[in-house]
């Protein structure tokens, strides 16, 4: 059986011998660590920022836009431009079984909007309530996003970006305040959250006056929406839900449901699936480049065990010779490679840490929209997983080849070796 006293003493008297060479190793391990938890935290965040960036304009939405037909369909002839009415929405509500969500959307650009002294220039965008959940548009505390009755009763309110909010009001509290848009009193009922939004059809939500689709149409004397939102009950439900879209628009404005060009649709599910494969791929180059780094340490730690076994060759051939499994050879000479690479794993690791805690912290307190966008460094537990195993198979590749020498020498050859 092999005794961890024996173990720690050959490990100690390696140390002795060859501790300069040893101390060299282990600090190549550590730099190795240190550098693939440094790239692998800046891809964990870069991908969590992606991630995060990408939900800020809804997650899981489908945004459609009426196109122009390109195939003659039942007698209408191609090239007919589509326009869509708030009872189309509403239509697809009641017959598309796979709709969880949906809203109609109505854009207006160039609006004057005042409070005090301030005037600005904003978009002024007309939406329902299920807007605010399908567009990630959260409501400070204190105020709320628009409801059914101020839809249902063409309430003069507004829910406002928070940039927009901030231009206008500074530091005075938006919430009950009245503005003008276009020389029309509203009264603000609710700022959005600060959100980091990579995507957008219309502008960055922080700028946009959002307020009830009924208080819209009525104010300003559109029927034609500009687009509408929708969301699937279940992701996995949604290209049969944009299936369905076209079949019951199709049979509606008479153009063929295989027409991709009538209907314009931007699937923001596809759209995160290809930023996370990005995101994911951009991570993998990062942790293949600190494992190049970090397998250099691991020759080190190569080069020494088969020193070792060099300068162990009769002490291995005594014991073979006495009849030693190969276990009792092998064990030794594993368990020093693999302290070996522990003690500059570990080193490495805290190093790291403490660089990326650093590092997060320093982040924010900047105010870099740039830097918030990248994501702040993060060493999560699958990064912590990742450099565990690294290090373990690195520290168990190292000490088992030369271990493998160690027990194929004939004891004959060994006992006269010097």
């Amino acid at each position: 059986m092999m005794r961890p006293g024996l173990v720690w003493t050959l490990f100690r008297r390696t140390a002795h011998v060859q501790r300069k060479k040893m101390a060299m190793t282990v600090a190549a391990i550590a730099w190795g660590t240190l550098s693939i938890v440094l790239l692998l935290s800046f891809g964990e965040g870069l991908k969590r920022g992606f991630s995060r960036g990408s939900r800020g304009l809804g997650e899981g939405i489908v945004v459609v836009w009426p196109g122009s037909t390109s195939i003659s369909y039942a007698g209408f002839p191609q090239g007919r431009n589509l326009r869509f009415l708030e009872e189309d929405v509403e239509l697809l509500r009641t017959v598309v079984d796979e709709i969880g969500l949906a809203s109609a959307e109505m854009r207006r650009w160039g609006n004057n909007v005042v409070f005090g002294r301030k005037s600005l220039t904003k978009p002024v965008v007309g939406v329902e309530p299920e807007y605010g959940e399908l567009r990630n548009q959260i409501a400070q505390p204190g105020g709320r996003f628009l409801n059914e009755r101020d839809e249902s009763l063409k309430r003069r309110v507004a829910f406002l970006g928070n940039d927009l909010a901030g231009e206008l009001f500074g530091d005075t509290p938006p919430v009950g305040k009245t503005i003008f848009v276009n020389q029309i009193p509203f009264t603000v009922i609710g700022v959005m959250q600060k959100k980091i939004q990579m995507g957008t059809y219309g502008g960055p939500d922080a700028n946009n006056v959002v307020v009830p689709l009924s208080t819209f149409r009525a104010l300003y004397g559109r029927r034609n929406l500009s687009d509408f939102v929708v969301r699937a009950k279940a992701p996995a439900q949604t290209a049969a839900m944009k299936q369905r879209l076209f079949q019951v628009l199709g049979a509606r404005y008479r153009f063929d449901p295989k027409d991709e060009r009538a209907l314009q649709m931007w699937d923001t599910l596809e759209t995160q699936k290809v930023t996370q494969n990005i995101s994911v791929g951009i991570e993998l180059f990062l942790g293949v480049i600190g494992g190049l780094t970090l397998l250099i340490g691991g020759v080190g730690v190569a080069n020494i065990m088969y020193a070792t076994v060099k300068n162990r060759t009769r002490e291995i051939g005594v014991q073979m010779a006495l009849g030693a499994r190969r276990v009792y050879v092998l064990g030794p000479l594993v368990v020093e490679s693999l302290a070996l690479t522990a003690m500059g794993g570990a080193i490495g690791v805290t190093l790291g840490a403490g660089i990326v805690h650093l590092l997060a912290f320093v982040q924010s307190r900047l105010d870099s929209e740039a830097l918030k966008f990248m994501g702040a460094p993060t060493f999560s537990p699958g990064v912590a997983l990742t450099v565990v195993v690294l290090l373990g198979t690195i520290g168990f590749l190292a000490g088992y080849f030369p271990s493998r020498r160690a027990v194929a020498i004939q004891p004959a050859v060994a006992l006269r070796y010097e």
